[in-house]
């Protein structure tokens, strides 16, 4: 009965560390993000189309993370949930091809190749964490990406609202079963670690997507 309840008590710490780098380094903590969840001025309104647009360079392929990352899916519980996930991401990425299609074009910013080169190269980061053979890694990706997208999502209904799209559903996993499903992972494959670094390492991308987007603002509002 010990090991039981020191097996329990790993894992919830494993899920419960997940959370909280969310909530430390989520998206919605930079100020950038928390500038665009504001009232929509006409300058923040390019702002916020640049964001769909920026983020759709990111998420608007396939293959999407989480289905890169049923390709190193471990046990059948692990596989059904991110099978899951990954239809439900799909509906997200349709969500986000239209709402791109309705912004219209990319607002015109000033080092234009140096975005370009900077998109590029977080798009090889992101996919080099979806087929990671590291056991857990893409896992830790896959999970910290939709957690993240949870933040993500009001600023996408946003731009929904102001070009009139019809604002989906979101059918992505909760909080909780991302929870589940990293406890039942560390439980299993022993990966903790790895999880950790697949998702700082996708949250990293999603800060330096915003410091991007912060300096193409800066960029138009001196233009």
């Amino acid at each position: 009965m010990a090991q039981s309840g020191v097996a329990r008590q790993s894992r919830t710490a494993v899920a419960d560390a997940h959370l909280a780098r969310l909530e430390a380094a989520g998206s919605r903590q930079h100020p950038h993000a928390e500038d665009l969840a504001g009232p929509l001025a006409p300058y923040r309104a390019r702002d916020l189309d640049d964001f769909v647009h920026l983020l759709c360079a990111l998420y608007g392929r396939q293959p999407s993370i989480v289905e890169l990352a049923l390709s190193s899916a471990p046990a059948a519980p692990i596989r059904r949930w991110l099978e899951e996930a990954a239809t439900a991401f799909e509906r997200e990425r349709l969500y986000l091809v239209r709402l791109t299609s309705a912004a219209g074009p990319v607002p015109s910013t000033p080092g234009a190749g140096e975005t370009e080169a900077a998109i590029l190269a977080q798009c090889n980061a992101l996919e080099t964490l979806g087929r990671s053979e590291r056991q857990g890694c893409a896992l830790g990706a896959a999970t910290a990406l939709i957690g993240d997208w949870h933040n993500l999502r009001p600023l996408l209904d946003k731009s929904a609202a102001r070009v009139s799209v019809e604002v989906q559903p979101c059918s992505l996993p909760s909080g909780e079963s991302v929870a589940d499903v990293l406890e039942l992972a560390a439980a299993l494959t022993a990966t903790e670690r790895a999880i950790r670094f697949g998702a700082e390492q996708l949250l990293l991308q999603h800060r330096a997507l915003f410091d991007l987007l912060e300096a193409r603002s800066e960029a138009r509002e001196e233009y």
